[in-house]
């Protein structure tokens, strides 16, 4: 059985989540340590008791690079009793430095995988922090054997320009995961709730002040007509005032946490559309990505409304769905949905789920074909490089 080292800087995020249980799935054994966005050490994840490698704090990337130093000294001590692993997995850029340190506390040549599910935007400044910051990456990677990453825009756009990781790529799409641990009555989509009002949600990472300002304001101007429906993680240090700016729209509301896979059936059932626009880091990884949100949401036949000149909106143009917006404005959105009706909705829910689940889904195989693509990584180690541990 191959055993990972799964190295993440959020145990708390549901994607590590998401991760450990395809891992499992395929038939890993995961070891389990990172950092925390939380104020208190996560007991279990999955079935699994993390190695706790401190708090770090979101938006504070000097916070985080001092955690960092410190985890690199300690982590020899914090892996003491844990069985050499087969492979290492670092998600994200700070726990690939940490992989490369981990990997000599072990004292052997343990194969590393990159995992990048987002380019951050300070790797795309064009001073000298971003250039140091492009050096450092291409200089940790520069041995790891495989890069895992999400969508092929950031390949196009980041990797193969900047010629940051010489890897073989692997692309995971933020895909839903059919767990069998689900009855698959929960698998199932839902008929939509009677309209008007339609209802719009925006789940997942909340983090986007302009997404959050947009749909506010078109639901104030269709008057009760466009509901808004928020679920999920808001990032309270991109807006602190989150919680009292959605209590004083009239037709927003903010229905908490949710867990995946487990309530996604019902959470997308309970609306009609679902947003995929992200104008977090705009012009570079918001418009790049394809978020969790796309796959959950087509796969429980929610409509995708997207921008039109994005990889997710780019996607929703080659499968035939969804509703594209030419421009990120309340006009726009009155524009293509103001006078929605229940015969076009009904049209353009069919077009999603008229695609099979397995455009919007991973299964067991998946997950076991991947764990069999790990294992082959075994087989190509090379001599260690002197890294002694400080």
């Amino acid at each position: 059985m191959l055993h990972v080292l799964y190295l993440v800087h959020d145990v708390s995020d549901p994607a590590v989540r998401r991760r450990i249980t395809m891992l499992k799935a395929g038939g890993a054994q995961v070891t389990l340590a990172g950092f925390r966005r939380v104020a208190t050490p996560v007991a279990d994840i999955e079935g699994l008791r993390p190695i706790d490698l401190g708090a770090t704090r979101d938006g504070r990337f000097a916070q985080r690079l001092t955690a960092v130093a410190k985890a690199a000294v300690s982590i020899g001590s914090k892996l003491g009793g844990t069985p050499r692993p087969d492979l290492i997995i670092a998600r994200n850029l700070e726990m690939l430095a940490l992989a490369r340190r981990a990997r000599s506390a072990f004292g052997a040549t343990v194969p590393i995988v990159y995992e990048c599910l987002d380019i951050h935007r300070l790797m795309l400044r064009g001073d000298v922090l971003g250039r140091a910051l492009r050096a450092a990456e291409r200089y940790l990677a520069r041995d790891v054997k495989l890069l895992v990453t999400s969508s092929p825009a950031f390949i196009a756009n980041y990797f193969k320009p900047f010629g940051q990781v010489a890897a073989p790529v692997e692309l995971i799409e933020n895909k839903y995961f059919e767990s069998a641990a689900i009855p698959s009555v929960a698998h199932e989509a839902a008929p939509a709730p009677v309209a008007p009002p339609w209802r719009i949600g925006w789940f997942g990472a909340l983090r986007c002040r302009r997404s959050l300002e947009l749909l506010a304001d078109f639901s104030r101007r269709a008057n009760g007509r466009f509901e808004i429906v928020l679920r999920g993680r808001p990032a309270l240090s991109e807006f602190p005032d989150f919680h009292e700016f959605v209590d004083a729209e009239p037709w927003l509301s903010f229905r908490g946490p949710y867990r995946n896979p487990e309530d996604m059936a019902a959470i997308y059932g309970d609306v009609h559309f679902s947003w995929a626009i992200d104008f977090f880091e705009e012009g570079q990884n918001s418009k790049w990505l394809l978020p969790n949100r796309l796959y959950e949401g087509c796969r429980f036949g929610a409509v995708p409304i997207s921008m039109n000149n994005t990889e997710t909106g780019r996607f929703l143009d080659r499968h035939d769905i969804g509703i594209l917006l030419p421009q990120a404005t309340s006009d726009a959105l009155e524009a293509v949905l103001g006078k929605m009706e229940n015969d076009r909705f009904s049209r353009l829910k069919a077009r999603v789920l008229a695609h099979s689940p397995r455009t919007w889904s991973y299964d067991r195989g998946d997950c076991r074909a991947l764990v069999e693509k790990l294992s082959r990584l075994t087989a190509m180690r090379e001599p260690l490089a002197t890294e002694a541990l400080a």
